[in-house]
C-alpha cells in the first residue's frame, strides 16, 4: 500500500467479506476444528480480530493492543471486530501519508514499510479467513461467497 485512500478501499471490501464469514457462524459451532487441540473457528475468529490491530501497530499506527480472552459468543466477537476494524481504518486515515506509509518499521526483527504491513495485516487476515470457511464446512454451515458466489450461494439460488 502506498496510500491510504488505497488500503482504506481495500480494506472497506476485505472487513466486510471478513465479516461475512463471521456472521455465518453460530454459537455452537465456535469450538469447530480441523483436528483436536487446532485452531477452532472462534480461535480463527478472535485470531483475525487481534491481528487487524496488533499488525498495524508494529507499524505505530497505535499502541499494541491489549490481549484479551476469546468472548464467548459470535455477536461478541463481530462486535469486537467491528470496533477494530474502525479502528484501524480511522488511524490510517489520520495517520497514513504517503510519506508515513514508506518509513520502514520494525516487524519481528525484519524491517518492512508500513504500506507493506497494512499489506500483510490484510493478506493474513484473508488467509485466516480461508481457513474459517473449511471449518464451517465441517461444522455443517453455508459458506458465504467471499470473491463471487460459494457453491452454498450457487445452491441457494437454484431453489
Amino acid at each position: 500500500m502506498h496510500n491510504s485512500a488505497d488500503f482504506l478501499n481495500v480494506w472497506k471490501m476485505e472487513s466486510a467479506s471478513t465479516l461475512k464469514v463471521f456472521r455465518a457462524l453460530t454459537d455452537a459451532a465456535l469450538p469447530q476444528a480441523v483436528v483436536p487441540g487446532g485452531y477452532t473457528l472462534q480461535s480463527l475468529a478472535w485470531h483475525i480480530t487481534g491481528s487487524i490491530n496488533a499488525i498495524p501497530a508494529y507499524a505505530g499506527f497505535f499502541p499494541p493492543p491489549e490481549k484479551k480472552p476469546a468472548p464467548a459468543t459470535v455477536a461478541e466477537i463481530v462486535a469486537a471486530y467491528e470496533a477494530n476494524s474502525a479502528h484501524l481504518a480511522a488511524a490510517v486515515n489520520e495517520k497514513g501519508s504517503d510519506a508515513f506509509l514508506a518509513e520502514s518499521a520494525d516487524f519481528f526483527g525484519h524491517k518492512m514499510r508500513r504500506g507493506a504491513l497494512l499489506s500483510l495485516a490484510i493478506m493474513h487476515q484473508a488467509h485466516h479467513r480461508a481457513q474459517m470457511t473449511v471449518l464451517l464446512k465441517q461444522a455443517g454451515l453455508k459458506v458465504p461467497g467471499v470473491y463471487g458466489p460459494s457453491e452454498d450461494d450457487v445452491k441457494d439460488a437454484k431453489k
